[in-house]
């Protein structure tokens, strides 16, 4: 921008604000990023009644701040996982790692559930075993979780985001 163009721009003391993008390569704010999300996590695992063990301190799996994949201890077997739980820019979800072996397989389940439910939420229809919301607002919610539910399933079909070795 040149010096001309710049006398047409908002005055240094204006109230326009610029949003600077967090450097998520910092340890200390991608620990605080991890630290909110696991806190989302058991902040829903509670209001849904999950029964579970611990979270993991940091996620099985992330794209730091879009997505984080948890490990959740079974409640039952301690030690051991029973339970995927995914946060960032969406809505929370969790399933059983009975359905779901790896974060990858999680990340897969839980996607091909939200587009079944926004596919359902678009014709003003609930999905059978998926809720969302209040149903005041389906149509909105439908095109959020379906663009989400997309983007989760690239991800877990794209091979070179995955370590060979999973969880």
């Amino acid at each position: 921008m040149g010096w001309d163009s710049a006398k047409n721009a908002a005055p240094l003391n204006s109230n326009v604000r610029v949003h600077i993008m967090p450097n998520y390569d910092d340890p200390e704010i991608e620990a605080q990023w991890f630290a909110e999300r696991r806190a989302e996590v058991a902040e829903y695992l509670k209001h849904e009644g999950v029964m579970y063990g611990l979270i993991a301190e940091e996620p099985a799996w992330y794209i730091s701040p879009y997505v984080s994949i948890w490990a959740i201890e079974s409640n039952k077997s301690s030690g051991k996982a029973g339970w995927w739980a995914i946060s960032g820019d969406m809505p929370n979800d969790y399933v059983s790692r009975s359905n779901a072996e790896t974060p990858r397989e999680a990340m897969h389940a839980i996607a091909s559930l939200w587009k079944e439910a926004a596919q359902c939420m678009a014709r003003g229809e609930r999905h059978p075993t998926f809720v969302i919301g209040t149903g005041e607002n389906d149509r909105e919610l439908a095109s959020m979780l379906s663009s989400r539910a997309k983007i989760l399933l690239e991800w877990a079909n794209d091979s070179e985001i995955w370590e060979e070795n999973e969880l």
